[in-house]
């Protein structure tokens, strides 16, 4: 088929065949598909989606547009792990020596930073001497030797991927999940590590900004190395603050440092562990998290994760006398201080502008072209729900001039918030996305989509919650007990069961019970809004709501509110609110 015809399918909605998506992806490549067509194809993506078969197929006709690493010649399970793109995001520097020094081999390929987030080459290299630029034999030789590298990408590695995301980027197509799953796990399948595990960064500092789209989209991830034979786990975590202290390549290598010593923050010594816990998992060298938990916190309180790091850095030409004197990294000649303009807590600390601020300061940059500073950052000295005092310092301005610390100075005072109530603050890590295999043997349950979906640890635990809210039917008539729970985007659960009246008129269902109590709950009159729905029955596949029970979800729940329908055997079907009535009755329709 021509091109044309390609974009006609997609953008009336239609699947396209394996085929034809080889045929796009490879004309595309040769030259022989336009970027005027590409720029189409990606529109109707954005606006009418893909398949998970399409979308897996996508990421492998990508993988396979150009060269693609083979590891198999190394011994044992290699291990990679990537980041949607954090601030202050140093895991990579504690990860990936702690994963090594206790067994699993860490193959990653890495990339630089670009806007507000930041890149584990750039930091790596800000230790004197430290070099990312290894050849293929080089990079094979030294993950055999001691168990990690670190290298850049190579141009040739999914070319297709880097001409499509240039398009995107300046077509407002960056946003479609399809697109964004396909472009990461296209650059991680062609690395070729067998099991991979994603940090997918949720909030204010994050590219995916409220949850439930970061689980789509880390379910799409996991579903597509499940269609290429590649272990995934995803782990969700919040980006509302930067993570740990530091925000800047030298001075986060100084904090990563401090954290496999066992000095550094508790949040980046958290995220590693949990991180750290599925590579273990993935790599075969722990059953599960407890026992890989044990094996971490070991490596790190023994001193093998600390001389890891300092193997892996001289193994790649840096020195390694920085873990003992962190003072040979860059340091900036001036270093001034955001203080507290008045005592309470620490209520806003806006992730995105701190990263921006630091790229500002010459830490990050704005075009591929830019250069890095290494010397320069922020160190921010109190997180969120600290309470601070009048004049205290709150972060701290590593500069390259006076001038540049000025600006910085001018620029935290719109992005630091401190008040008289104190917040509540998300948990480190949101949810946990595996194979459906993994999260039935870790949760012991057992769930599964009917349609070949993964489910989450999140999904499993509502269902769970739906599944015991049953028990408080009054269902004398019918004999038909429905369960259902709601989780708010705060974490609050609601649940409730059918309760059945003589004239079945007055019978209010399982679904209404729960969203009633939700909405006249203290959190939903605060704003707190409805992030997701799960309904249980004994019903031969998964239940199906009643329609008055529709237009009860249409009334308090956003349209893209996705709704888990269950049976009582663990057969799921996941829809969205909009899905079960696309024609809702709203009070516009009055007016």
């Amino acid at each position: 088929m021509r091109g044309v015809d390609l974009i006609r399918k997609k953008r009336l909605g239609q699947s396209l065949t394996v085929s034809e998506i080889e045929q796009l992806v490879s004309q595309y490549v040769e030259g022989t598909l336009p970027d005027y067509q590409m720029s189409a194809f990606a529109m109707a993506v954005c606006l009418q989606g893909m398949t998970p078969e399409e979308t897996a197929e996508l990421t492998l006709a990508m993988a396979r547009s150009g060269e693609q690493l083979d590891l198999s010649v190394l011994s044992g399970i290699k291990v990679d792990k990537h980041s949607t793109g954090g601030v202050g995001d140093t895991t990579t520097l504690v990860l990936a020596p702690l994963v090594a020094a206790v067994g699993v081999k860490v193959a990653k390929m890495s990339g630089r930073g670009l806007g507000h987030t930041g890149g584990t080459l750039d930091k790596l290299e800000s230790i004197p001497g430290f070099s990312t630029d290894l050849s293929l034999e080089q990079f094979l030789a030294q993950v055999q030797e001691i168990g990690v590298a670190v290298a850049g990408q190579t141009a040739d590695l999914a070319p297709a991927d880097k001409k499509l995301y240039a398009l995107r980027d300046v077509t407002d197509t960056v946003e479609s999940i399809p697109l964004i799953a396909s472009s990461i796990m296209s650059k991680k399948l062609a690395s070729g590590a067998d099991a991979l595990v994603l940090d997918v960064k949720v909030g204010a500092g994050a590219f995916m900004k409220d949850l439930a789209s970061a689980q789509e989209l880390a379910r799409q991830m996991v579903a597509i190395g499940r269609a290429a034979n590649c272990q995934v786990s995803a782990v969700l975590t919040h980006m509302d603050e930067p993570l740990g202290h530091a925000v800047g390549n030298a001075l986060e290598v100084a904090e990563a440092i401090a954290t496999l010593q066992g000095k550094g923050p508790a949040d980046l010594r958290e995220l590693c562990l949990v991180l750290g816990s599925e590579m273990l998992i993935l790599g075969g060298r722990a059953k599960d998290a407890a026992q890989a938990r044990i094996l971490l916190e070991d490596a790190l309180s023994d001193g093998r994760a600390l001389a890891k790091f300092r193997e892996f850095v001289a193994a790649q030409g840096g020195n390694p006398a920085v873990v003992d004197h962190p003072d040979l990294l860059p340091t900036a000649p001036f270093v001034t201080c955001f203080n507290a303009t008045t005592s309470g807590y620490m209520m806003r600390l806006d992730a995105e502008r701190v990263g921006r601020i630091a790229m500002g300061l010459g830490a990050g940059r704005e075009h591929t072209e830019d250069q890095i500073n290494p010397a320069v950052g922020l160190r921010v000295l109190r997180k969120l729900g600290d309470l601070v005092q009048f004049g205290e310092p709150l972060v701290e301005v590593h500069a390259a001039t006076s001038q540049a610390a000025a600006a910085a100075l001018a620029d935290l005072a719109g992005c630091v918030e401190v008040g008289e109530e104190k917040v509540d603050t998300r948990p480190l890590v949101l949810d946990l996305i595996r194979a459906i295999h993994l999260v039935a043997r870790d949760v012991h349950r057992n769930w599964e989509c009917v349609d070949g979906e993964v489910l989450s640890e999140a999904d499993c635990n509502l269902l769970e919650r739906a599944r015991a809210a049953r028990s408080a039917a009054y269902v004398p008539y019918s004999h038909f007990p429905v369960g259902a729970a709601l989780v708010l985007h705060g974490g609050e659960v609601f649940t409730g069961a059918n309760v059945e009246n003589a004239s079945f008129g007055l019978t209010n269902c399982a679904e209404r019970t729960a969203l009633f109590t939700a909405v006249t709950s203290p959190e939903y009159r605060r704003g707190d809004k409805i992030a997701h729905l799960a309904v249980v029955a004994d019903s031969p596949g998964p239940v199906s709501p009643c329609g008055a029970c529709r237009q009860v979800m249409a009334e308090f729940c956003d349209p893209a509110t996705p709704v888990l329908l269950a049976n009582t055997a663990g057969h799921v079907r996941r829809v969205t609110v909009a899905e079960l009535l696309p024609l809702a009755f709203a009070a516009q329709q009055m007016e």
